[in-house]
């Protein structure tokens, strides 16, 4: 379950996305390409977060194409797998908790199978929690896989934070 909190101080909610994609390509980069195309943010420059999530956030999925300009920042947290030898599978995942007042953990983790993927998830969150104090939820995860046939492929899990242009530099 995705807790919905009621940010602080009248805070706009910040609306974290998760998204899923895999494809195949020419290369390994074309095969990125491909999967951030299918998650809707292709066109976007990635900067990379590490994995907290702030109290004001509200984390939900969507695969429809995120809105912003050909070339503005998003700031994201993904997970990223790629192959290219024929007969190799791989997987990409995110998991993440939240507290009631919203705040919590992403985790990213990537490998050759689903249930490799899930356990690496699930411990890690487990330590990380353990760490800190607060009354986190559920667990949840989005998962991605791709099968390299012949082509280089790439399965990807992002989380999708904020689409900043480039007048606000």
């Amino acid at each position: 379950m995705t807790r919905l909190a009621v940010p602080p101080n009248g805070q706009t909610p910040l609306a974290i996305t998760v998204r899923t994609g895999s494809a195949e390509g020419s290369t390994l980069i074309s095969a990125y390409d491909g999967a951030l195309q299918q998650a809707g943010v292709a066109d976007f420059n990635l900067v990379t977060l590490s994995s907290v999530i702030p109290p004001i956030a509200r984390v939900t999925r969507d695969h429809r194409t995120l809105e912003g300009g050909h070339g503005d920042r998003l700031t994201c947290v993904q997970a990223v797998a790629y192959a290219d030898h024929p007969g190799e599978h791989v997987w990409a995942g995110l998991g993440w908790v939240t507290d009631s007042a919203g705040k919590g953990l992403f985790v990213e983790h990537t490998g050759g199978s689903r249930v490799t993927v899930e356990e690496q998830i699930r411990l890690s969150l487990a330590d990380m929690v353990a760490r800190r104090s607060g009354d986190y939820g559920d667990l949840q995860t989005a998962l991605a896989t791709a099968h390299c046939t012949s082509r280089p492929v790439c399965a990807l899990a992002l989380a999708a934070f904020r689409v900043e242009g480039w007048e606000s530099a």
